[in-house]
């Protein structure tokens, strides 16, 4: 027999102010003026320059409305702290106007399709090439089987293909730049930057071609005695500069941001400077743009409370109107929120890794985790974790992204507690002293570490060395 029961449970659902403004703080800066002029767009209501005066706010916020305050963004929830004292928008004064630059770049897709436009293909050739191209993936390998695309180009282009002509349309596309790019696995994107060099009778290439083809399993083991005895080599010169000439290969040609960006440049959501030992922060005067609430909007709602408010259409009208001065205000006041929130967390991390910014010495970064600023500034640790993961920080020795400055902690043997990225770096500058003909297994890099006064494991040496893309011992052994 079914049952039927009454359950009660408390639910707590964030207004679409709040969700508004959770999305404005968690894109960067470079991204902010396009989202600025998407709403501007999209709400007349909204328009640029400075706030005429505040009787026309006022007098909004008093006209008889159904405003509910569970539709208001209430800056309590999500702050604590607006004292900002000390803190000043970068840009501000003569300098507000000077451009930033901004990043503009060719995708790897657009430099192939560019290249397959020199083709002399036919329609059916160009659809099939075009296919194949956007199978690459952005390291520059396509990774689908041949039959998949062709299953695609069945249902979505209505094209009844082969392999062979596929693969022969494949070889053309291999032909383009960067080298060794629309290969299937490493094997092959190493031989096609090597064919590059037929006509090249060095010897280095002729051998490196042998390897590769021949021997790639022992040479990715670097199982170098099996690879001379196969390939009947007896003078060990011959190997050991065919092994350095493949090494110089680009394994990930999709990577290779050679030819392809026209222009990079990494926009600073925070400008820090050390003035005599006093560190001052600015937010990067992108973040805030000069917003308003249209004065006719505003006019246009006082006006119908002096109408005859019986007429139905004027009813309609005046509704819009509300809605778009509603989202107007909320808007403005989500951007001003992002901007006290950037600055409260980015004072919490700069206060707490002081040392650090006062000369950029890696070895004095604290040990510092998400919860360690949430608690500082009495917030959830998700919106601390958003600003964290999108922004970054201009400071006199380099930029770096906030996320750069969060780490776990390890103990010493004297009893505090130090960042995991100075026991990295002490791990790499360990591997990079070791002799390369017998280098340090695991096991005798946390032994060194120990006897340096970290306390640390085995495995997590592994893994530090395994997010310094290190390879094990045996990898990294020369002849």
């Amino acid at each position: 027999m079914q049952k039927l029961g009454l359950t009660q449970s408390l639910q707590q659902k964030l207004s679409p102010q709040q969700i508004q403004f959770i999305k404005l703080l968690q894109i960067p800066t470079a991204e902010l003026d396009t989202r600025v002029e998407e709403e501007l767009e999209d709400n007349p209501a909204l328009e640029e320059g400075k706030e005429e005066s505040d009787d026309i706010t006022d007098e909004y916020e008093d006209t008889d409305t159904d405003t509910s305050d569970d539709n208001e963004l209430d800056v309590e929830d999500y702050l604590r702290d607006d004292d900002f004292s000390g803190y000043k928008m970068h840009g501000d004064g003569d300098n507000e106007d000077k451009e930033m630059p901004i990043a503009m770049q060719s995708t790897l897709n657009e430099h192939l399709m560019d290249q397959l436009g020199f083709l002399r293909l036919d329609d059916r050739q160009y659809t099939i090439g075009k296919q194949l191209i956007g199978s690459i993936e952005s390291d520059g390998y396509i990774r689908r089987d041949l039959e998949s695309i062709i299953n695609d180009l069945a249902f979505s282009q209505n094209i009844d293909t082969d392999i062979d002509e596929v693969e022969e349309i494949l070889r053309k596309i291999q032909d383009f730049d960067p080298p060794g790019i629309a290969a299937r696995d490493l094997q092959e994107c190493l031989l096609l930057q090597l064919e590059r060099r037929a006509d090249d009778q060095n010897v280095d290439v002729i051998v490196s071609k042998q390897i590769i083809s021949n021997c790639f399993e022992e040479f990715t083991k670097k199982h170098y005695n099996k690879i001379m005895k196969k390939l009947d080599l007896e003078d060990e010169d011959y190997i050991k500069d065919a092994i350095e000439l493949i090494r110089k290969l680009n394994p990930k040609p999709g990577g290779s941001s050679s030819g392809l960006v026209r222009t990079q440049y990494l926009i600073p959501d925070f400008i820090l400077s050390n003035n005599n030992g006093e560190l001052e922060l600015a937010l990067n005067s992108r973040n805030a743009p000069e917003l308003r609430v249209s004065r006719s909007y505003s006019e246009m709602l006082q006006a119908y409370d002096k109408s005859d408010k019986s007429d139905k259409k004027l009813k309609e009208t005046v509704s819009f109107v509300k809605q778009k001065l509603d989202a107007a205000k909320w808007f403005i006041d989500a951007i001003k929120q992002r901007q006290h929130t950037l600055l409260n967390t980015m004072r919490a991390i700069v206060d707490f890794q002081y040392e650090y910014f006062q000369e950029g010495d890696e070895s004095k970064l604290r040990p510092m985790i998400l919860k360690d600023i949430a608690n500082i500034i009495n917030m959830d640790i998700s919106t601390v974790s958003r600003v964290a993961n999108s922004k970054s920080v201009q400071t006199d020795f380099g930029i770096f992204p906030l996320k750069y400055f969060f780490s776990e902690g390890i103990a010493t043997d004297s009893g505090e507690d130090v960042s995991s990225r100075e026991v990295k770096n002490e791990l790499k500058q360990i591997i990079e002293a070791e002799d390369k003909k017998k280098p340090l297994s695991d096991d005798k890099l946390e032994k060194l570490l120990k006897a340096k006064g970290y306390n640390i494991a085995r495995r997590t040496v592994a893994k530090y060395r395994e997010q310094m893309n290190i390879p094990v011992a045996r990898l990294r052994k020369e002849l």
